[in-house]
């Protein structure tokens, strides 16, 4: 192994440890409300917010997303209707007409 390697795999391994004492930390002050109110001390408060209270209720709130679409808006009165324009299309067949005779007779 070369030493970059080693730098990285030593480095993921640090991440490692201090994520797991993080949530071993937060899993500790969850089951022990005393050590939570010396954390926090407005920790009895309904609106209190922290890492401990939302692994104690098992999820956390999510925002309500935005409508992706706005409510139909109602439109009194009418408008004027512009008339349908026509466009003139040659027909294919009109040119294919020298395809319609058949070839010469032989005698």
């Amino acid at each position: 192994m070369n030493s970059s390697t080693r730098s990285h795999s030593s480095a993921r391994a640090l991440v490692a440890a201090v994520l797991f004492a993080a949530f071993s930390w937060t899993l500790l002050v969850s089951v022990s409300p005393q050590l939570h109110a010396r954390i926090h001390p407005d920790a009895s408060g309904a609106d209190h917010t922290c890492a401990v209270t939302l692994l104690l209720s098992g999820s956390y709130d999510h925002a309500k997303a935005p409508p992706l679409v706005d409510a139909p808006r109602l439109q009194i009165g009418f408008g004027q209707t512009p008339a349908p324009s026509s466009t003139w299309v040659q027909l294919l067949t009109l040119r294919a007409h020298i395809f319609a005779h058949a070839p010469p007779a032989l005698d």
